[in-house]
């Protein structure tokens, strides 16, 4: 039977494909795929995590004293059964050598599965042992945990290519962590779909920056999708069809077609400047999360990166920060690869929806925080670390003598934290001059994504070479709303007039101190808003390399001149989206 599903639709296009759920669990579950080589060495870690918790429990059963319960052995028996279940094991070594899951990924799948044959069952007995399932699903996760210890990074045994056959994937889950998005963001999903998060949550941004489909905040589609259900991602509608019907399945492989046709005639414009019609020349920049997306983002046509997002590289590290030698080789190998384009690097921006995992200097989880967005998060977290951003800052500035490096600094809202920020830049230049290390100055601009700092621009911007917008979190903090929040995330409103007048302010305020502004947030890569960004002044844009060429289809068709007259109007507005689309269409 067809089921239709609804959620935001937060990247557009059409995804078809079989569904591959990730399981909720109370753990953190790595999820990667592993090399056809390595098969075998991970269905033996699955052996070895079972013969470890078997002796465990024969452990506990031994030392159990006289005067237990007698049910306390009974449970333990139980555990026992289940934990050589071939049910359990034969089944979650097939989800390994059939899909390449890792061990971890394997085995939730597998409770997924026996999960909800346990649900469906009429006797409520039976249905109770799920519980045991589950707790002995745990045992054998922590004990694959530790076997994992010491390994490389997840990132990097993520497989790119050449699984699964033919046929696409569809990645289905309550939610994907960002540390998750990051190993998925170099494997093969057609695209995304989650039971929670709002249109800039980082699911929605990754899938963005992949150019893939993705509906987020579909609440029960994690529980309605099976394991290779058939799924239509549509994009555009923010609809998720599972098992469509023959006819609308060649309707949506039509639409599909369609998209890849339009992609590929925007591609041809990568090498075109990007001048409106009345002779503005606009620098489109790229947003980046790894050393390897700069490639991506010169094969784009961006003429430089306005955001490397740094604390992707403090990620799937088990707790352990990245050295300053390992920072510097990463900004090295972006910087070189740039080919002299200017590179932005921002400074570390832990906290609300990018904890770093298992840290042992801050718990920056969820769970540990009454509110992480408005938390110990960005530049608030790397003035209370002064080591860890001294050696931050000295990486980045290594880096400077290969190319044109600017530093970005998130989440200033107070004087004195821009102060403290200087002197540890200060600092770092002195220390590595002490030590001989070559280096080349490097601009310092600021992000403005509070409130406060677009008020306070005049005081700011003295101190700084350049301005950022991160419209994103201005969005956020503006409207009073958590992005990634599902439940308020229909208030989330980037046409919202406060948003725009701030907006418009900073561009203003910075023009006229002689401060270069550019916008980074979603706002700048979304082709809706190219327009009134350039009515604004804005003439520098940064976004993820896949919306370069539909932004620049925009700048090239707009004349500066007349956007300019109808600003006011689509400002003062009541609905500025729809002054927006009648004013600006009517200029064209």
């Amino acid at each position: 039977m067809s089921i239709q599903v609804f959620g935001l639709a937060v990247s557009k296009g059409v995804a078809i494909g079989r569904a591959v759920l990730i399981a909720s669990s109370r753990m953190d579950v790595a999820h990667y795929f592993v090399e056809e080589a390595q098969l075998d060495l991970e269905v033996d870690r699955l052996r070895r995590a079972r013969d470890e918790v078997a002796g465990e429990l024969q452990a506990l059963q031994r030392d159990m004293p006289s005067d237990a319960p007698g049910e306390l052995n009974a449970l333990l028996d139980v555990h026992l059964m289940l934990l050589h279940d071939e049910t359990m094991i034969a089944a979650t070594k097939q989800w390994v050598r059939d899909r390449h899951y890792n061990a971890e990924w394997a085995l939730s799948a597998q409770l997924e599965v026996l999960s909800r044959q346990f649900d469906e069952m009429e006797d409520e007995y039976l249905r109770e042992r799920k519980a045991d399932i589950e707790q002995v699903v745990e045992r054998l996760l922590r004990a694959l945990q530790r076997s994992a210890a010491g390994q490389t990074a997840a990132a990097d045994r993520t497989v790119q290519h050449g699984f699964g056959g033919e046929e696409p994937l569809i990645l289905v889950a309550n939610d994907i962590a960002p540390a998750d998005m990051l190993q998925f963001k170099r494997s093969v999903f057609a695209g995304f779909v989650t039971d929670v998060g709002g249109k800039t949550s980082h699911t929605a941004i990754v899938a963005r920056s992949m150019d893939i489909p993705a509906v987020v905040g579909a609440r029960e589609a994690s529980r309605l999708i099976r394991q290779d259900d058939q799924v239509v991602i549509d994009g555009d509608a923010g609809v998720v069809i599972i098992n469509p019907p023959p006819i609308v399945l060649e309707e949506y492989r039509f639409r599909q077609r369609q998209s890849e046709l339009e992609r590929a005639r925007l591609h041809r414009l990568r090498n075109t400047p990007a001048v409106t019609l009345d002779g503005q020349r606009v620098e489109l920049q790229a947003n980046i999360e790894m050393p390897r997306d700069a490639q991506v983002a010169t094969q784009a046509g961006a003429v430089g990166v306005g955001l490397f997002r740094t604390e992707f590289l403090f990620m799937n590290r088990d707790g352990h920060l990245p050295s300053e030698d390992e920072q510097f080789e990463c900004y090295r190998s972006a910087v070189q690869d740039m080919q002299g384009l200017p590179m932005t690097i921002r400074t570390v921006d832990v906290g609300a929806d990018k904890p770093l995992d298992r840290m042992s200097i801050h718990e920056l989880r969820h769970e540990h925080v009454l509110n992480p967005a408005l938390g110990l998060r960005a530049i608030r977290w790397s003035l209370s670390e002064p080591d860890m951003f001294l050696q931050q800052l000295r990486a980045i500035l290594r880096a400077t003598a290969y190319g044109k490096v600017r530093i970005l600094v998130p989440m200033v809202g107070h004087l004195n934290e821009v102060r403290q920020t200087l002197a540890q830049i200060a600092l770092a230049k002195r220390q590595l001059n002490d030590a001989g290390i070559p280096f080349t100055d490097a601009e310092v601009g600021v992000m403005v994504e509070i409130p406060a700092t677009a008020i306070m621009i005049p005081l700011f911007a003295p101190h700084f070479d350049f301005l950022s917008i991160g419209t994103n979190d201005l969005i956020q903090y503006t409207l009073a709303i958590d992005r990634a929040d599902e439940q308020v995330a229909h208030l989330y409103d980037p046409w919202h007039p406060a948003v725009l007048q701030l907006v418009a302010a900073t561009i203003d305020c910075g023009r006229r101190l002689g401060k270069s502004v550019s916008v980074c947030g979603e706002m700048a890569g979304d082709p809706v808003f190219t327009e009134v960004l350039l009515a604004m002044g804005l003439r520098s844009f940064s976004m993820h390399p896949s919306r370069i060429a539909e932004v620049k289809q925009r700048v090239l068709r707009s004349d500066t001149r007349h956007l300019e007259q109808h600003l006011q109007a689509v400002l003062s507005d009541e609905h500025p989206e729809q002054a927006a689309a009648r004013v600006f269409r009517a200029a064209r």
